[in-house]
């Protein structure tokens, strides 16, 4: 309750006003006389505040200091001294600079977990709260009491229960967290408001949020009911407002939100309603109850001196840009009009069970005839739903159902519960609801129904002419729905108004999906910790002091700083790359290979797995020898590829590319999990088990010769795609005989603690035949020199291993492997489907940018264009002496020998279509 003796002072729309600890800003305003708090979004009309809590579709607002956040309905936004904020046309403003606050994020289990500390809530938690089970008891306000805060009712139990609760030792209150999202296996997601409220005056070292990763054993939901608005004419005006809200404003607030009230209702709620602020001083000029008999309540009323009028509607409203007169009449009548003076009135079309976390969790629901709205059925997860958001509003029947919901949750965990005490609840007469949705009114006036995004029932009529029967295509059609609020005032309502207009039952026609989050959540918050430098971890390889030393510039390859090139003084990138392609050419060149991917696969069916995994055959690889393999997704597009080291008999060690190490393990364990189950294979990552040396050139089997005396280098000792184990330089090692250069190559692989010794040892040894270090740009072009394609980049999710002239690595005697079926397809055998090929500029000095088009013509024709492909890589190069560059071209290899053209500005650059391998074609360097 707000205890209104604590002033504070706020700004809004540049005026200062006065507000009090407790408020919102929402009744802060209200408080001050202030209603209208925008304009809408596409039609701009005045909107005022509807609400009192997260279903707010109106009073959305941006919050200017101390720190810029927009779209913040009203409701939610507790009032904090100094505070500034500024209306919104319905959408908000970004801050232009970084937000200071810290944000963070904790796991967290527990046996069970209450969503929702109203009436039901607390009765679930305190059924639990002694037992010794693990509890959270999860609500988005600052205090426990749910509906009971707004009414005013059994409050000394909520303060007695909350007491309890926080003094349990193995219960744990969650205050200001939203539950947002629910998934598979009881994982629920939370956002703990932890300093918001606090303004400036939040301590540096807390969390302004905090994001709860909850595994919960069970749930209750307790999350209550939204009150529906109806669809009648110019139900936007500021001063209409749901019902139910009003009550809460003046009962939670001590805030009168009018002075001459009106309400229209279908049901026996609002009856309290009007009582309550006629207590409060509020003139209640008449309630208006479409049910022709309404019942007990209405004889309450009549009694209390306030009017009711059975069986009429709204069906007008005045004012600007604050309502100011109400039209009633005899509900589906045009005759009989009664005009009523009011500021303020107020809607309760029914009410809509919170179910938003239920079906997240994959929940079904079904429509309730009586309440006329959509309630929690059954679900998959171990979760109950109670209260009022299972459909009951009785309130001695949605604490009963409380305590029951949380015993039986504990007790399934082997829990013994105790009883909660309970207040005592006199029963309220009830008459059943009126399902009315729509309401007649004077031609060319909107009803609207979804608030926020101007959606009205004329467009809903429009959708369905144009032929939509979904609720899910009105929903696109209209963007009923679509706001940051998710239709939870307008989504049934939508759906009755469609149902109407289809003339179905809306039983049949269902609604919209939930999805999360229930309620936005910033990317501050679930970015947490995981922001600016920290947003990416950054790896770098046992060796990059010596690179950094040495003057390497670096690039980013998934997570790892690798070197890019190793400049002199002085020296560009272009002249650089061509030296160290030159070394690599012509005397021996190493680099730092260790951020590979690497992944032990082991078990007596490894060698099935792979062969399953891979295009081409494993199982038939020798002990001691290597293989290239490629990976392709089901659809046989390549994946990935990389080597395969037979260790023994049943291991083996699989090499990635760099960025995909991760996807590819992920991989092999779906396939693992999922589909071959019964196969005995673990695969474990070991990637930052072994550093890696690449050492590259004719020169280099003297280096490694002169380092290793016990290995025997000559080729036919230690052939091509081979492994020995050996020592290098006094170091254990496992050397391979791999080139992804096309030259007389090496990878040494060492212990991370040992790769500095290794690499100056190398260093040092080459130093007479000129050893020089190489990155990354160098890499790219010895291999494409050589025609080696890069997954990632000269493939593009569409291309096949036969595309890229693979057609060797693609096995004809295994009965299986991912992608094998795919081959069979028309579409992978086309002709004109693209290939890599090589490209000349007939410039030998001109350099084709990467991703440039290509074109058969030499005058452009007018658009479109058709494009025959695109560069992949391009590069200049030391060998060759020219420009050169891969692309990926239609019926590519057929096109050996002919011209093309690039577009490179505004000029069309001719091109001849080349063989990929344009640096010795034969092979014949690869042995030294």
């Amino acid at each position: 309750m707000c205890i209104r003796h604590r002033p504070l002072t706020f700004t809004f729309d540049g005026t200062e006003y006065q507000g009090y600890r407790g408020d919102t800003l929402a009744s802060a305003l209200l408080a001050n006389g202030v209603i209208q708090t925008g304009t809408s979004i596409k039609l701009g009309r005045p909107r005022g505040i509807f609400s009192a809590g997260v279903e707010e579709p109106n009073a959305l607002i941006q919050i200017e200091e101390p720190f810029p956040e927009p779209m913040l309905p009203a409701t939610t936004v507790e009032l904090y001294d100094g505070l500034v904020a500024t209306s919104l046309p319905g959408q908000g403003r970004l801050a232009t600079e970084p937000d200071p606050a810290r944000y963070d994020a904790v796991h967290t289990h527990c046996d069970l977990l209450v969503v929702g500390a109203g009436p039901a809530g607390l009765a679930a938690a305190a059924a639990a709260a002694r037992s010794g089970a693990r509890v959270i008891l999860a609500d988005d306000q600052p205090d426990p009491g749910g509906s009971l805060l707004g009414t005013a009712e059994h409050l000394d139990w909520v303060a007695a229960t909350t007491a309890r609760l926080d003094a349990a030792p193995d219960v744990r209150v969650l205050r200001r967290t939203t539950v947002f999202g629910y998934y598979d296996d009881n994982h629920l997601l939370a956002v703990e408001r932890r300093t918001n409220h606090l303004g400036a005056g939040a301590p540096e070292n807390v969390s302004r949020e905090r994001v709860h990763r909850i595994r919960a054993r069970r749930v209750v939901l307790a999350t209550g009911a939204h009150e529906r608005s109806l669809a009648f004419a110019d139900n936007d005006r500021p001063g209409v407002m749901l019902a139910s809200s009003a009550r809460a404003y003046v009962n939670r607030h001590g805030v009168l939100p009018g002075r001459h009230a009106v309400v229209f209702t279908t049901n026996d709620s609002a009856y309290a309603v009007a009582m309550d602020l006629a207590s409060a001083g509020v003139a209640v000029e008449a309630v208006v109850d479409t049910r022709p008999e309404p019942g007990e309540w209405a004889e309450r009323a009549r009694r209390a001196g306030i009017e009711v009028l059975a069986g009429h509607a709204v069906t007008a409203t005045e004012g600007a840009p604050r309502l100011t007169a109400v039209t009633v009449a005899p509900y589906g009548e045009t005759t009989g009009r009664r005009d009523f003076a009011a500021d303020l009135l107020l809607v309760s079309g029914g009410w809509n069970p919170v179910a938003h976390l239920f079906s997240q969790a994959g929940g079904k629901l079904r429509h309730d005839e009586e309440l006329g709205s959509f309630v929690p059925d059954i679900c998959r997860q171990a979760v109950e739903v109670a209260g009022a958001a299972s459909g009951v509003l009785d309130l001695a029947r949605v604490l009963a159902q409380g305590a029951a919901a949380g015993a039986r949750a504990i007790e399934a965990e082997g829990y013994t519960s105790q009883a909660p005490r309970l207040p005592h609840v006199v029963t309220q007469p009830q008459t059943p609801p009126m399902r009315v949705f729509t309401v007649p009114g004077r031609e060319g006036a909107p009803r609207f129904v979804d608030l926020q995004r101007d959606v009205t029932v004329d467009d809903l009529a429009r959708a369905t002419g144009a032929g939509m029967r979904s609720v899910e295509h009105t929903k696109r059609y209209t963007t009923a729905g679509t706001a940051n609020d998710q239709g939870k005032t307008s989504g049934v309502l939508a759906s009755g108004v469609v149902a109407e207009l289809l003339g179905v039952d809306i039983s049949a026609l269902g609604t919209t999906t939930f999805r999360p989050p229930y309620t936005p959540v910033s990317f501050a918050a679930l970015a947490g910790r995981h922001r600016g430098v920290l947003s990416d971890p950054v790896r770098t390889t046992a060796l990059h002091t010596w690179h950094v030393a040495h003057g390497a510039l670096f690039e980013n390859v998934g997570q790892w700083k690798r070197p890019w090139y190793y400049p002199r003084d002085g020296e560009s990138m272009e002249r650089a790359v061509l030296r160290e392609c030159a070394a690599a050419r012509e005397g021996v060149a190493f680099m730092d290979a260790s951020t590979l991917g690497k992944i032990d696969v082991q078990g007596p069916d490894a060698a099935v797995f792979l062969d399953l995994l891979y295009t081409n055959m494993m199982s038939t690889l020798k002990v001691g020898m290597i293989r290239y393999g490629v990976m392709c997704r089901p659809d046989g597009m390549v994946f990935d590829d990389g080597t395969v080291i037979r260790l023994d008999r049943d291991r083996y060690l699989v090499t990635t590319t760099t960025g995909n190490a991760a996807a590819v393990l992920d991989w092999m364990e779906e396939w693992l999990q999922t589909e071959w189950p019964e196969l005995k294979v673990h695969c474990t990552s070991v990637t930052e088990q072994w550093a890696t040396v690449a050492l590259v050139g004719p020169k280099s089997r003297e280096v490694l010769g002169s380092l290793a005396p016990q290995l025997a280098v000559a080729n036919d000792d230690f052939p091509f795609m081979a492994w020995r184990d050996t020592t290098v330089a006094g170091i254990g090692a496992r050397v391979c005989r791999i080139s992804f250069s096309g030259e007389l190559a090496y990878e040494i692989n060492v212990s991370p603690w040992q790769a500095l010794a290794l690499w100056e040892a190398l260093y040092e040894a080459g130093a007479p035949h000129g050893i020089t270090p190489y990155g990354t740009e160098t890499m790219h072009v010895l291999r494409a020199e050589k025609g080696y394609p890069i997954v990632g980049q000269d493939t593009d999710g569409t291309v096949t291993p036969q595309d890229l002239g693979m057609s060797w690595a693609v096995s004809k005697k295994k009965p299986d492997f991912i992608g094998k079926r795919s081959f069979a397809r028309a579409d992978t055998v086309r002709p004109d489907r693209k290939h890599l090929v090589g490209l000349l500029p007939e410039d030998p000095g001109t350099f084709l940018p990467e991703g440039t088009h290509l074109v058969a013509e030499s005058v452009l024709p007018a658009p479109p264009v058709p494009m025959l492909g695109h560069v992949t890589s391009s590069y200049r190069s030391a060998a060759l002496g020219r420009t050169f560059a891969l692309a990926l071209v239609k019926g590519g290899r057929e096109r050996i020998g002919e011209r093309l053209y690039a577009p490179v500005g505004d000029r069309l650059v001719p091109v001849t279509v080349a063989s990929p391998v344009l640096y010795d074609p034969e092979g014949a360097r690869r042995d030294g």
